[in-house]
């Protein structure tokens, strides 16, 4: 319990002092990995998406997605709810997240056609998301101590500086859930919101590579920001996913209420 406060109370610190720019090198990677995760914690939004399944020929199938988010008071956490919009055989199907500072997260999963809520258990994090690329485990960013982090250099790619940062779990259970033996990031040098992230399977060979675009600031005073544009590729296979953020309201009232079982099956 000791270790969980203390934590806790790191993390906090940490969130604290977000809003500042990013550093020099001299950061350690786990500083990093820290302004990382907490870039992305936008108090509250809503959005609409396109989620577009790609496959190695090039056919492709498209899906409307409703995302609602929120940050839980205590600035660490968030939870979210995913609802299909289109097309028809997926319609109603949703998702719930969350996040949980001190223990495993909580997530749940509503298939309309069985009239049924399920819970995902912590191993299910490394299946995939309704058929994409994406896992259960990246619809949020795990979280920072979980992974031992290094610093490998900085490098250019798609003309943003950035840091590289090689991640390996820091136990045996967080590298069955993941599905990965490490992961490799590069993360924006004046935001602190990733570029580039790969992915390596328990074999140790690249498995995916996801790039994100068009990175804009949604919380000025937070520094918070947002990719519009994620892409993940499956190497092994050559099938791809796109999402695309096609709408964002970042003003939205959004009760605490919304994030329940009882209400991922009442939509």
């Amino acid at each position: 319990m000791l270790n969980r406060l203390l934590k806790h109370s790191v993390r906090v610190a940490l969130l604290l002092c977000v809003g500042l720019p990013l550093a020099n090198a001299e950061e350690t990677a786990q500083q990093l990995m820290e302004r990382n995760f907490f870039v992305s914690k936008i108090s509250v939004m809503k959005s609409q998406m396109t989620m577009s399944l790609i496959s190695a020929d090039g056919q492709q199938r498209d899906r409307k997605i409703e995302t609602i988010s929120k940050l839980q008071s205590n600035g660490i956490d968030s939870n979210l709810i995913v609802r299909f919009q289109y097309p028809a055989d997926i319609k109603g199907t949703g998702f719930l997240e969350m996040e949980r500072v001190d223990a495993d997260d909580d997530l749940w999963i509503y298939l309309p056609a069985l009239h049924k809520v399920r819970r995902l258990i912590s191993n299910n994090k490394k299946d995939s998301f309704m058929g994409s690329d994406f896992s259960y485990g990246e619809m949020l960013p795990p979280r920072v101590e979980l992974y031992k982090h290094t610093l490998l250099h900085s490098e250019t790619v798609e003309n943003q500086e950035c840091f590289v940062i090689e991640s390996t779990p820091a136990s045996d259970k967080v590298r069955d859930d993941s599905g990965y033996s490490k992961k490799i990031s590069w993360l924006r040098k004046d935001s602190a919101l990733e570029a580039k992230v790969e992915y390596y399977d328990l074999l140790g060979q690249l498995l995916k590579v996801q790039w994100t675009r068009q990175p804009k600031l949604v919380e000025t005073d937070k520094n918070r920001w947002l990719a519009q544009s994620r892409e993940m590729t499956n190497v092994q296979t050559g099938h791809k996913t796109l999402i695309l953020l096609d709408e964002i309201d970042t003003e939205v009232a959004i009760s605490d209420d919304m994030f329940s079982t009882r209400a991922l099956e009442s939509r």
